[in-house]
């Protein structure tokens, strides 16, 4: 999905963004998450977000934290993204599309009067972000492909294998990163592998634990 924003570095993002914190979840840059937002915060949020940037954060709470406070800690390392879908339910809900910009670290919380949680954030630890495509030509795409074919197996997880077959790598090792099903650490594993070669490196192994884990024997499997 195309943006009509242009984000060419970090003077095109906002240093201050609302955040909207999600266990589990992950966004990385030109990938796309669909969101159901139902909280009055969130709604606050969201059209907040459409009057002015049209961008929010999205960061994990600190697993920790997050069973024991009202208000959990947040990681370090979050993605920015743009809404690039949009429609209202008729029963206060919103259903939206977010396209990630760039991955960010989190300087400061800030103390605000809105609903929802904002903070200060960098980019320059995630300048390659800003550059589609990058380090492509560095994924080990077999070994990616022979991982994602035994833990489709071990897990019966229906895969379009068509579409993974003409995906370019950047869309093959994001598009995987997120919608395999993960923990928590293991997604911010992924979220913050420097580039996408170390993402594809992680996802593999990964995949290896948790097919060890349930069983399976990731040395024959992954042959």
């Amino acid at each position: 999905m195309g943006m009509n924003a242009v984000y060419e570095g970090p003077d095109d993002c906002p240093a201050v963004v609302p955040v909207f914190p999600l266990g589990g979840a992950l966004l990385l840059p030109r990938g796309q998450m669909p969101l159901n937002i139902f909280e009055p915060r969130y709604i606050a949020m969201i059209d907040d977000a459409i009057r002015t940037h049209r961008v929010i954060g999205i960061v994990q709470p600190e697993p920790e934290s997050s069973r024991q406070a009202a208000t959990p800690g947040l990681l370090q390392v979050g993605c920015l993204g743009r809404i690039t879908q949009f429609a209202e339910t008729g029963d206060d809900r919103y259903i939206l599309t977010l396209t990630g910009i760039a991955r960010f670290r989190i300087a400061e919380e800030l103390s605000v009067t809105t609903p929802y949680r904002q903070c200060r954030v960098g980019y320059d630890a995630y300048l390659i972000d800003f550059t589609a495509r990058a380090g492509e030509e560095a994924v080990d795409r077999n070994a990616l492909l022979k991982a994602l074919r035994a833990f489709a197996k071990a897990s019966e997880l229906k895969i379009d294998w068509k579409g993974v077959n003409e995906a370019p790598n950047e869309a093959l090792v994001n598009a995987l990163s997120m919608m395999c099903p993960f923990g928590p650490r293991e997604k911010q594993a992924l979220l913050e592998a420097p580039t996408l070669k170390e993402r594809a490196e992680v996802l593999v192994a990964i995949t290896e634990i948790e097919l060890a884990r349930n069983g399976g024997d990731p040395e024959t499997t992954l042959q």
